[in-house]
């Protein structure tokens, strides 16, 4: 017998009801064996089990194979607006807690915070937006000056907010692709580039046609881990993006870094950058594949004392995870090949189809295909402004592994 409520109501399957009740928040459309009539996209819907137990309420989407959104397991809640205020301050509250630096960070990071399909990043005074899910982009507004009011008790002052909506995600939510300036009342500021400092070093950052939202913060802390190994050594930094871990390693005294990635466009903002922090003369930048690149490393001799590979995701999807394993061997037998004894390779992947189980596994594997030993100095993750929960594997995307060549 399900308890009166006065939402929506869908029942799912036993299968369903366990993994909900061990806190994924995603029901499946599939999953879903009774519901109510008319449930209209972004409405909020309890959730019961077979058996007419209360689970939880969370955000429908029609259109979605992820039909509901789990938000919350109170059965006395009445989602407001003050439901989600609260929500963003106890995201602020914990990111204000944790990071040691607060110019630029990660407010909101989906599932994690309770906040799915949400993504908010922080650039000094711009914030930058992903909207997933239909539920959440109707309360976006609310959720914004929410963020703003929340901000100045910190003593930001938000001067923009830029929405990066592009992801074929939204499609399948029934929403439309677009990105620009929200208007909450404000002058739009004259440009979407944002000068930010992380870890003492300054870097210009586009929000409108950077990577993700502009920048990949999630490696800050891995970033910072690179600057004692680099110190006296010849570091290659590949997949460079803006020179983001070449310029860690060149700022604490490695004796040469060379930044590479396959974008020009990329190289261009890693020189400005090298110039902007007063590092040029001890760094060089290569446009080159990094397989390419790699591959010439092995052919002529041992280079570089350190590598660091952080590509981008081999795969976005289950139907993909074997081949993208088969590029992480590639890529990383390379690395390992052309480093010396004794050299450090730094290397991650940034997709959630590849556990780290199976990144470990794959990463023993290439170092039989190269012939040498390794030794595990370290095992990372993202930053803690992006906060793990671990009923959502997927929170966990990025793997960081610092290893020792024997």
């Amino acid at each position: 017998m399900k308890q009166k409520r006065t939402f929506p109501y869908a029942v799912i399957t036993p299968k369903q009801e366990k993994t909900v009740r061990l806190g994924h928040p995603w029901v499946y459309e599939d999953e879903i064996i009774e519901q109510s009539e008319g449930i209209a996209d972004g409405e909020v819907t309890d959730v019961f089990s077979a058996k007419g137990k209360y689970l939880g309420s969370g955000l429908y989407s029609g259109a979605s194979k992820i039909r509901i959104r789990i938000l919350d397991r109170n059965a006395n809640e009445t989602f407001q607006d003050s439901f989600f205020e609260r929500r963003v301050r106890y995201a602020l509250d914990y990111r204000y807690a944790v990071m040691d630096e607060t110019g630029s960070m990660r407010l909101i990071h989906g599932e994690s915070d309770g906040l799915c399909g949400l993504t908010v990043d922080k650039y000094e005074d711009i914030l930058v937006t992903e909207v997933l899910s239909f539920g959440m982009d109707q309360r976006r507004h609310i959720i914004y000056q929410a963020l703003i009011q929340e901000l100045s008790g910190h003593g930001v002052c938000v001067r923009g907010i830029y929405e990066r909506n592009e992801s074929p995600l939204r499609l399948k939510e029934g929403l439309p692709q677009q990105k620009g300036w929200y208007d909450f009342g404000q002058p739009f500021p004259e440009s979407t580039r944002q000068i930010i400092s992380e870890n003492g070093i300054f870097y210009e950052i586009d929000v409108e046609n950077g990577q993700k939202t502009g920048f990949f913060l999630d490696q800050k802390y891995n970033r910072r881990t690179l600057r004692t190994l680099a110190r006296g050594r010849r570091v290659l930094d590949t997949c460079t993006h803006i020179g983001s871990f070449a310029l860690n390693a060149a700022r604490d005294g490695a004796s040469h870094v060379t930044a590479a990635d396959i974008s020009a466009s990329a190289i261009a903002c890693a020189k400005s950058n090298a110039v902007r922090n007063h590092l040029e003369d001890r760094m060089d930048f290569v446009v080159s594949d990094v397989f390419d690149l790699l591959e010439s490393l092995g052919q002529g001799g041992k280079h570089y004392d350190v590598i660091v590979l952080d590509p981008p995701a081999f795969t976005k999807s289950r139907r993909t995870a074997a081949s993208a394993r088969a590029g992480y061997q590639r890529i990383n037998r390379l690395a390992m090949a052309a480093l010396p004894r004794g050299g450090y390779l730094l290397t991650a992947s940034c997709s959630h189809f590849m556990p780290r189980a199976a990144f470990e596994g794959m990463l023993m594997d290439a170092a039989d295909e190269a012939g040498v030993g390794l030794r595990i100095v370290e095992r990372r993750g993202a930053a803690m402004d992006h906060p793990v929960n671990p009923a959502i594997p997927e929170t966990e995307y990025l793997k960081f592994y610092v290893l020792q060549i024997l």
